[in-house]
């Protein structure tokens, strides 16, 4: 059986002061709560928007499950911003969810271009639907990205080798988000 701390399986997920930061963070629990929150939105509001677009009927419905789910998404953006703060001391892009937080970028991004297109009218109804759609599709992959790590802090593993690397290369760049 392999050590997290053992140096040929690659950086482990949280170091021992991390983990302990982690594990005494009210945020924690916050990203407990709103990450099967935001799940069970997000599953709602796909049968809305699939009815909707299969039937033309419940567009109000549809609509307003988008805007609930994005605003799970705003505000598990945010407190997971100062989590990721609280455990590793930086807002995002912490080493051990730099991609994670990558693709929780494009994530945010295609929601939002959701609400602008909603509030502002300047895409019509069906390609609103389908670019809420295209959001819930990168929701998803940032969804699984996470069970992963969730089930790497779980089992108490290490980083893969290959992410590792990626995060070596990524850490020689001087573009942290730290405070000073």
């Amino acid at each position: 059986m392999s050590n997290a701390s053992t140096p040929s399986m690659g950086r482990p997920l949280y170091t021992a002061e991390e983990r302990a930061r982690r594990d005494r963070s009210v945020w924690t629990v916050v990203q407990g709560v709103l990450a099967p929150l935001q799940l069970l939105a997000f599953l709602v509001s796909v049968w809305l928007v699939l009815s909707f677009l299969q039937t033309g009927d419940g567009e109000n419905a549809a609509t307003i499950s988008i805007v609930i789910k994005t605003l799970f998404l705003y505000a598990i953006m945010v407190t997971g911003a100062i989590w990721e703060k609280e455990v590793f001391g930086v807002w995002l892009f912490a080493p051990s969810f730099f991609w994670e937080d990558v693709v929780s970028m494009a994530v945010i991004a295609l929601h939002t271009a959701y609400m602008y297109a909603m509030l502002t009218g300047t895409l019509p109804v069906r390609e609103q639907m389908l670019l809420a759609l295209i959001a819930y599709g990168t929701y998803v992959v940032n969804a699984l990205q996470f069970f992963y790590k969730l089930y790497l802090a779980r089992k108490g593993g290490a980083l893969a080798p290959s992410e590792q690397t990626v995060l070596n290369n990524h850490a020689a760049q001087p573009a942290q988000m730290v405070d000073a």
